[in-house]
């Protein structure tokens, strides 16, 4: 039997706020206790277990990191990997603390796409993924970023069925322009079979994005970026999204999608409960500068920032959620509570897995970072098993 694990005098972030002199008990797969380090743990005694304890004093303790839009990462792509790369890619987020991951696709061919989503259903049944999120090819070309024009096509309810059925009960969101013919209805279908329809790379007006969260739209795929500026006589989808309680929205923290007064602008009119930072990665996330593939696009990564060879668009990112949660907190001088939270209860919650993971409680999945006093990683636990462990005595 696996030794329990006691780890203790950290600051530990937990649903209720910080504790000072923090505990958490983990035995197996599981956390069993929370709470102050002073207070009786009331742990089943099991005198068969070994008890490991770890004094984390000076560092803190939150819960591991959920990431709703992650295209690969380590030098290995999601939209186009093998089994063996796209388990690299997971692995590389691991290491960064990223627990829980939804795996995205790009814009392709529907039979690429079809294959690409029965290869990571795979893998989600297996637990090495949370699920699949189509991003493209239902996307507006007024605002296609880094997605191939020529396959760009409207949304038509049939064919998002066809990749839903492809993913065997693991597609978990799809982005789409839903101002585009068939997008209403494509946002029904989705709503109906409990996948998330999201916003995105959209042209839509104010109007017809307040007729999509309507129709049951509830996530901004990556707010302010491959969509209409906010504007005072055309407010489109910006407003519309940050005003709606229905609506999560996502935000890429790396210093290069966002000015940090839009990062405090959406906080401020959605709340802390209603943002999730993604990491939107691609290959060269924990990997290096240089030339990738990204779906059947070129993309120049040159320090950190990737960009199309062609036409210069940034094509995702290369940043991992760690840096997304130290940048909000020594950077953009977020709560630390606000800025775990949009790193694991907001994602877990709308990903319906909060009963699971998102937060350090009592029967959930022992999914939780330290990170020391200027929150840089320095553990990653997973399931109860150290994927990086404290160097500490």
């Amino acid at each position: 039997m696996a030794p329990t694990k006691v780890l203790t005098g950290a600051r530990v972030v937990l649903p209720t706020g910080a504790v000072d002199n923090g505990r958490v008990t983990v035995e197996g797969t599981r956390i069993v206790t929370t709470g102050p380090a002073n207070v009786p743990s009331g742990a089943p005694a099991d005198a068969s277990n070994a008890v490991e304890t770890l004094d984390l004093a000076g560092h803190w303790l939150v819960p591991g990191f959920v990431d709703l839009h992650n295209h690969g990462g380590g030098g290995a792509s999601f939209p186009s990997g093998t089994v063996d790369e796209v388990l690299k890619g997971i692995h590389t987020h691991r290491l960064h603390g990223t627990t829980t991951l939804v795996a995205s696709t790009v814009t392709g061919d529907m039979d690429v796409l079809v294959r690409r989503a029965g290869l990571l259903a795979e893998l989600a049944e297996q637990g090495d993924i949370a699920g699949v999120h189509f991003e493209g090819p239902f996307i507006s070309p007024c605002r296609k970023g880094a997605h191939s024009e020529e396959l760009l096509r409207d949304p038509d309810p049939a064919e998002v069925r066809k990749l839903i059925d492809a993913a065997h009960g693991r597609a978990k969101m799809v982005t789409l322009a839903t101002e585009l013919p068939g997008g209403l209805d494509s946002v029904r279908l989705l709503a109906e079979h409990g996948v998330i329809a999201a916003v995105g790379h959209t042209d839509a007006t104010y109007e017809q994005t307040v007729a999509a969260i309507d129709a049951g739209a509830t996530v901004a795929t990556h707010l302010f970026n491959a969509m209409p500026a906010l504007g005072h006589r055309a407010p489109g989808p910006i407003t519309a999204l940050l005003e709606d309680e229905r609506v999560t929205v996502e935000l890429i923290n790396d210093g290069t999608h966002l000015h940090p007064a839009a990062l405090q602008l959406a906080f401020h009119h959605a709340g802390p409960g209603r943002v999730a930072f993604v990491t939107d990665a691609m290959d060269a996330a924990g990997f290096g500068d240089g030339r990738y593939l990204l779906g059947p696009l070129e993309v120049e990564v040159a320090d950190g920032v990737a960009r199309l060879v062609e036409g210069g668009s940034i094509a995702g990112s290369t940043l991992t959620l760690d840096r997304a949660l130290k940048r909000a907190v020594t950077v953009d001088g977020l709560p630390v509570e606000h800025a775990v939270a949009a790193l694991s209860a907001n994602p877990a919650r709308l990903l319906g897995m909060d009963d699971r993971i998102g937060s350090l409680e009592p029967g959930k999945d022992a999914d939780l970072v330290v990170l020391d006093a200027d929150f840089t990683l320095k553990g990653v636990m997973r399931r109860g098993e150290w994927v990086v462990a404290p160097p500490l005595g």
